[in-house]
């Protein structure tokens, strides 16, 4: 297949989205894809799978490090634009003494690679225009479809992931790995425990500095932003608060409130930016605010507070807040406070002694199983590595998955619907019901771990690249 260049073929599929947008997206359906619901949904066992990877740049081939180091994976077959992409990893598996994987090249060689009977599920990790064409192909070649974040940036999109799943009866997960952070399963396992009580506030977020501190803009998101407004990144505060909430599990988004302060351009015009990173020319076509800040109430009353900030400086913060009627945990640094702790009073501020007792008390089982092998392994301190250990875990052991396709197209789509609040002055935009009503009887998630003697680790540490939590990129 002829290979194109990345750059021109995202632009020939970016119309997608902007089409379904000007065109206003439908929010509401009714009635399940032609095979009912998937919540809950219980894929049949597989023991022994093999992962067909798309996307192999920076993300990707941290991720093969990761997974070809878990037993029981095999890389199948790997996919990218870009020869040298496919040799680096054909030599990293060359040198771990795996099997090689058979190899795609071209901007749509993705296509044959979910054809090919030789993978049980397709890892993407591509830009984002291309994380939704990929999942579709996967699915409706029958295969499971694992999709980094976001999964799609529009409400259509959302809808089609989502009845597609539904139709094939094939798992679509977003690879949203800063719900297995050691801090937010910490969160959820008080949560889960009731030790915050009925939780009622959270604050989420995605905050970094940008061009102030020299971070250099992918050329994919860097078009995105010359053309949209809104949250262009939601997920990765958003999830982990969704889970302590029972988002899709008992409650659900109602509406959001979205409001954006001036551009990144305009304030560059203005001289309110002090430049000494890169890319200045592509940073001054921004639509893009500097700020974004989102209120989302649910159907049962609680309330989310969703910011993001990549533009201006900030210290690295997925804000990670939960109050609930007993307590709060507060993280970016850790912090824990609980009613009725003795020597702590109404106008005292939060004890470091006492949080991190409540942080050993507390900690998930997940980390206190894996975390020194996570640690070893790395991919972001070790929530990567947790979170591909746990999915693979489920479906060779037939259980359902801790995040499921609802909870992609809850999350993924307010991509669109902040930038529609903010269009028009902040008004409230009502969030899709992906469930169909199914939220009202789903099981919330427990204190999930894994069983160490159904799955061999020893061995494993040290299989790739280390990414440092503290130096996140997008």
């Amino acid at each position: 297949m002829k290979s194109m260049d990345r750059l021109e073929f995202l632009k020939g599929t970016g119309w997608m989205g902007l089409a379904a947008f000007a065109a206003g997206c439908q929010m509401d359906r009714i009635g399940f894809g032609a095979g009912g619901t998937m919540a809950g949904f219980v894929a049949p066992k597989l023991k022994r799978f093999r992962i067909g990877m798309v996307g192999m740049g920076s993300r990707g081939t941290y991720a093969l490090h990761r997974l070809s180091a878990i037993p029981g994976v095999e890389i199948a077959a790997i996919c990218d634009v870009r020869e040298e992409a496919l040799k680096d990893n054909r030599d990293f598996l060359a040198k771990k003494k795996l099997p090689p994987a058979r190899e795609y090249l071209g901007s749509e060689a993705y296509k044959d690679l979910c054809q090919w009977d030789g993978v049980d599920v397709v890892y993407a990790c591509t830009p984002w225009m291309l994380h939704a064409p990929v999942a579709l192909e996967a699915m409706r070649c029958n295969k499971h479809a694992f999709v980094e974040v976001p999964a799609t940036m529009d409400i259509d999109n959302c809808w089609e992931l989502v009845e597609t799943s539904e139709a094939t009866r094939r798992h679509c997960m977003m690879l949203e790995n800063c719900c297995y952070g050691e801090h937010e399963l910490l969160a959820l396992n008080m949560c889960r425990l009731g030790v915050l009580g009925e939780t009622v506030y959270g604050e989420a977020g995605y905050l970094h500095s940008g061009p102030t501190r020299g971070y250099e803009l992918s050329r994919f998101r860097a078009e995105w932003k010359w053309e949209h407004r809104g949250n262009y990144y939601p997920t990765h505060g958003l999830g982990p608060i969704a889970q302590y909430m029972n988002i899709n599990r008992g409650d659900r988004f109602d509406y959001l409130n979205s409001m954006e302060s001036t551009s990144v351009a305009d304030l560059i015009r203005a001289g309110d930016i002090r430049w000494n990173g890169n890319n200045l020319e592509s940073y001054k076509k921004h639509v893009v605010g500097g700020y974004n800040s989102s209120l989302i109430r649910t159907v049962n009353g609680k309330i989310i507070l969703l910011n993001l900030s990549c533009q201006v400086p900030h210290p690295y913060s997925r804000m990670n807040t939960i109050q609930g009627t007993h307590g709060i945990m507060m993280d970016y640094p850790l912090r824990i406070d609980i009613e009725d702790t003795p020597g702590s009073g109404p106008h005292d501020g939060f004890d470091a002694k006492r949080t991190q007792a409540w942080r050993e008390k507390y900690r998930h089982p997940l980390w206190k199983d894996v975390g020194k092998i996570a640690a070893k392994v790395g991919g972001h301190g070790g929530m990567d590595f947790i979170m591909d250990l746990r999915w693979i875990y489920c479906l060779q052991n037939g259980l359902p998955l801790d995040m499921d396709v609802y909870d992609l197209a809850s999350w993924s789509c307010l991509c669109e619907v902040t930038e529609q609040s903010q269009a028009r002055r902040g008004a409230p935009v009502e969030i899709p019901d992906f469930t169909r009503g199914a939220w009202k009887t789903m099981k919330p998630l427990g204190i999930e771990t894994i069983d160490l003697a159904k799955i061999n680790l020893t061995g494993v540490g040290g299989a790739g690249p280390q990414q440092s939590i503290g130096v996140s990129k997008e």
